[in-house]
């Protein structure tokens, strides 16, 4: 199977009403780079940012033939978290005005996390704040050894409110409370220990072949399938397994096994041959 990622990048679809703010760029075999591309502030998070990414996520939402989705940051950082020139301007503004703009964070980062396809973190520097928040955000992170987390808003006399249901998916109640309260910066291996990032990786480099791997991997996955498990997921968690859960799982498979990529998948499991989706 042909590299999906090592292809060169042909597709362009980010949006210059945003000042090129945030690049989305898609390759042949079916992978999306959203690219935070703010380098000179760290990729801090302002209204403009926060904007661009929602537009890039809802253009992805409904791309064809796209079936995983990598978030970066350009020059070598993640993301530093909040702008201090938009805190700063963020000061003086009424209690509605902040909840708009907070809302606006939320927004964005539910349309991430409604993504059909696999969506990747590639964590490198830091990932402070609302960029540990965008990792959490993602069905998987991983990280350069090198990386550095922070919920560090209670040191602003602030609290992490709009990344808190991600993080607390994705670290637990009782993990998040400790990190949340204390504000502390916290390396790649802890994070890995808590359940913010799947795999760490000596560099960029590879941190660029794990990335290749997991686009080949998620070449043998049926595209629908893999946003029917997210949604499963989504819908499980948290419930009692009860009759109510049993019978809504048992008619989930039972309607996945009579559509076109359950009878497909299984037909070309039977008959020894790739299913349609591979390439």
């Amino acid at each position: 199977m042909p590299n999906p990622i090592a292809d060169p990048l042909v597709e362009s679809v980010d949006n210059d009403s945003q000042s090129r703010l945030v690049l989305l760029d898609a390759t042949p075999g079916g992978v999306a780079f959203v690219t935070i591309n703010r380098s000179a502030r760290r990729n801090a998070f302002n209204a403009e940012v926060i904007a661009a990414l929602r537009e890039a996520f809802e253009t992805l939402d409904g791309a064809d033939g796209i079936r995983a989705v990598f978030i970066r940051g350009a020059g070598g950082t993640f993301s530093a978290g909040a702008d201090l020139e938009w805190m700063r301007d963020a000061a003086d503004h009424s209690e509605e005005d902040n909840r708009d703009d907070a809302m606006a964070m939320a927004v964005m980062l539910k349309h991430l996390y409604d993504l059909p396809m696999l969506t990747v973190a590639l964590v490198e520097g830091s990932a402070f704040g609302g960029g540990a928040g965008l990792a959490a955000a993602c069905d998987m992170a991983i990280a350069t050894e090198d990386a550095k987390f922070a919920f560090s808003e209670v040191k602003l006399g602030l609290v992490a409110a709009t990344i808190s249901p991600y993080v607390v998916a994705a670290i637990g109640a009782r993990r998040a409370r400790g990190l949340f309260a204390l504000g502390r910066v916290f390396g790649a291996a802890e994070a890995k220990d808590f359940g913010l990032v799947d795999q760490v990786v000596a560099d960029e480099a590879a941190l660029q072949i794990a990335a290749e791997a997991i686009a080949t991997q998620i070449g043998a996955c049926a595209p629908g399938a893999v946003g029917e498990s997210k949604r499963l997921v989504a819908h499980v968690a948290g419930h009692a397994i009860d009759h109510a859960l049993m019978a809504s799982t048992a008619h989930w498979i039972a309607r996945v096994r009579v559509g076109s990529e359950g009878q497909e998948g299984v037909r070309a499991f039977l008959a020894r041959r790739p299913p349609s989706w591979v390439d």
